[in-house]
């Protein structure tokens, strides 16, 4: 990604995730960016979580539609990682279908 652009909570972006370990989600995957955008805007680094079509369903994996396709958000895999690590944006998902869940899990 081109330093300087904003990067905001709730955006999808192809996010290359290697080099990777164990059962990591590997390869260049679109990913939701979950971290705060006072943190986006001061930090070079985001918190993502990988967005799989499939998957095994858990109540920390909250589905939506993604791209006209169903999307299973892993917020069990969240992971920081380097802006340069942001390929391209490919939209948002709406925090409504998401937030809570990574709250729970986090509090």
């Amino acid at each position: 990604m081109k330093g300087g652009a904003l990067v905001l909570r709730g955006e999808v972006y192809w996010v290359s995730l290697d080099p990777t370990a164990g059962t990591e989600i590997r390869k260049t995957s679109p990913a939701l960016v979950v971290s705060p955008d006072d943190m986006n805007a001061a930090l070079p680094r985001v918190i993502v979580a990988p967005i799989i079509s499939k998957g095994q369903a858990l109540g920390c994996r909250p589905e939506a539609v993604f791209s006209g396709s169903p999307a299973r958000v892993l917020l069990d895999q969240i992971r920081c990682v380097d802006k340069t690590r942001l390929v391209r944006k490919m939209g948002e998902i709406d925090p409504a279908l998401w937030h809570d869940v990574l709250l729970q899990m986090l509090g």
